[in-house]
Parts: structure tokens; C-alpha cells; sequence
């Protein structure tokens, strides 16, 4: 497997840094997964001069970002066969507040991350998470360290999906029902949320009670509600079925809520592609099984 990765400067800039917490948490996972890491100039500076993947041969450097470095892992995430250089998707731990995470090269990895459905990671959670579930689906035991990640029981899920996704949004949710009923609470946006509530009814949820709570639409305000909730540390994942191909009129209330996750970075994990989703949510089952929270 092989992942892109970039940092901006405040998450590899001490010790405690959001890069380095991340790589404490999951050295072993990336080792055992034999995860071929594509890092940017300074992100790869700031790693090899720790001991936290030394001796690492899946630690690749790439050009500085003012070099063509960020470029670079978007042209490999839509892939560059012929000459074998095909990424499986992105780690940006993205600091909201830096200029540089609204540059086109930094838009545009996501953006290809969600048209070809590879994971476009930006937080510390996310990362975590991500490294968990695929251990599990490589067939790996459980790491106690990630039990928190899964206790589904005492956390608030957001499904929000955008108008060409949300047919994709109820077939997940009716494939997956069981695990996300698991969820202490749910929310979502306006349509999406009638339609959950409607599959949730058809398939013998109490009639008297909603299975999500509906905000605003996207339009009206929704996505701006939930990034509330994120900032409040009371939303800790959130799936966003995005539409990368139609332009919105609420760009800005998207790009709130993205910035609402990074801001709180160790306490939300977001998922933008229905292929990463269910990836996740198979393993999640898979791992309950094995290891209850």
C-alpha cells in the first residue's frame, strides 16, 4: 500500500507535534502493514530526524512543496501507470489556519481522493483510525490503543451526503444499519436526514422516535450545525458522500465543517468516499466480533 503524505508545518514543528503523535500511535501498524509512506520535503525532514520509522525502508522522499512535491502526490493519487507510480491515497494533516491548506495542489488532493474513492485523510483521529481498520481487514488482532475509536456506544455519528450521493448514502445505510444504529446518536442535513429516518422506520425503528436528528439543509446552514458539534468534541466521525464534480453554492459552509474536523484533529475522524466507508464499516463489524467495546 502505498499512501501520499504531507504535514503543514505546526503538526511537525515539536515534539508533541500531530505528525509524531500519529507515528508513536501507529509506528508498528504502518511497519506491519508494510505501508509505503510518499512524504513531502519537509514532512520527510521531520521524520527522519526522529527514531520513529528509523531503519524504515517505506519511507520515500519527495520534492519540498514549493518544489512541485504536493503536485506530485495529486498526479500519483489519479496515477501515473506507465511509469508505475500510483498512490493509494492521502495523509494531509491539514492546520486550518495555515494559507497553504487552501492552495490549489492541497484542494486538489482531496478532491482526486474523493473522485477516485482512495482515503484523503487529514487528521490525527482519521489517520489512526484508518491504520486500525486496515490491520483488522489484513487479518491482524485488535490494538487495545485504538478500543476507543470503536466504542460506538457513547459516540455521535453525521451522515451527510450530497444531492447526486444520496442514493449511495441509503444503500449504505440500510447495508451497514446495525452498525450504525450502534451509535449513541446520529445526525445529519435536511434531505439526507428524512430519507434516513424514513429507512430507519421501514425497517422497524420505533415510529415515535427518529433514528438521526435533522439539521438545516446544506444550503440552509446544516453543515455549519454539525461543525458545532464537532468543535464542541460531541461529533467524533463524520461521512461525507461528496459530489466533487457539481460546484455548490455552499462551498464555504463545506469548507467550514472540513475545518471544524482539522481544528479538533485527536477527537474526529471523517470519511468522504463511499468505498472508504464501507471498508470501514466492515471492518468495524469484524473487529467487534472479535474485540466487544
Amino acid at each position: 500500500m502505498r499512501m501520499g503524505l504531507a504535514a503543514n508545518y505546526l503538526h511537525h514543528s515539536h515534539d508533541e507535534a500531530a505528525l509524531f503523535r500519529w507515528l508513536r500511535a501507529c509506528g508498528q501498524g504502518i511497519r506491519e502493514l508494510g505501508i509505503s509512506l510518499h512524504a513531502v520535503g519537509r514532512t520527510y525532514d521531520a521524520i527522519a530526524s526522529t527514531d520513529l520509522l528509523a531503519g524504515y525502508a517505506g519511507l520515500v522522499r519527495y520534492p519540498y512543496g514549493r518544489e512541485g512535491g504536493l503536485m506530485k502526490l495529486v498526479a500519483e493519487v489519479v496515477g501515473l501507470p506507465e511509469s508505475g507510480r500510483v498512490l493509494d491515497g492521502a495523509i494531509y494533516l491539514i492546520n486550518p489556519v495555515n494559507p497553504s491548506s487552501i492552495f490549489p495542489e492541497a484542494v486538489a488532493l482531496k478532491r482526486q481522493c474523493v473522485i477516485h474513492q482512495k482515503p484523503f485523510i487529514s487528521t490525527v483521529a482519521s489517520a489512526c483510525d484508518w491504520v486500525e481498520l486496515e490491520r483488522i481487514r489484513a487479518g491482524f488482532a485488535p490494538d487495545p490503543n485504538a478500543d476507543g475509536f470503536h466504542a460506538l456506544e457513547a459516540q455521535t455519528l453525521a451522515l451527510i451526503a450530497h444531492d447526486a450521493m444520496k442514493p449511495q448514502m441509503l444503500t449504505y445505510a440500510a447495508e451497514h444499519f446495525d452498525l450504525l444504529s450502534r451509535f449513541a446518536h446520529r445526525v445529519a442535513t435536511g434531505t439526507t436526514g428524512q430519507r434516513l429516518n424514513e429507512l430507519a422506520w421501514s425497517r422497524g425503528w420505533p415510529a415515535e422516535r427518529n433514528w438521526v436528528h435533522r439539521y438545516q439543509s446544506g444550503p440552509m446552514g446544516g453543515d455549519a450545525q454539525i461543525a458545532d458539534l464537532v468543535l464542541e468534541r460531541r461529533c467524533q466521525r463524520v461521512l461525507f458522500f461528496e459530489d466533487s464534480h457539481v460546484a455548490r453554492q455552499h462551498e464555504a459552509d463545506i469548507q467550514l465543517l472540513e475545518r471544524a474536523v482539522t481544528t479538533v484533529t485527536d477527537d474526529a475522524v471523517c470519511i468522504t468516499s463511499p468505498v472508504v466507508a464501507k471498508r470501514w464499516a466492515e471492518a468495524a463489524i469484524r473487529r467487534a466480533a472479535s474485540r466487544p467495546c
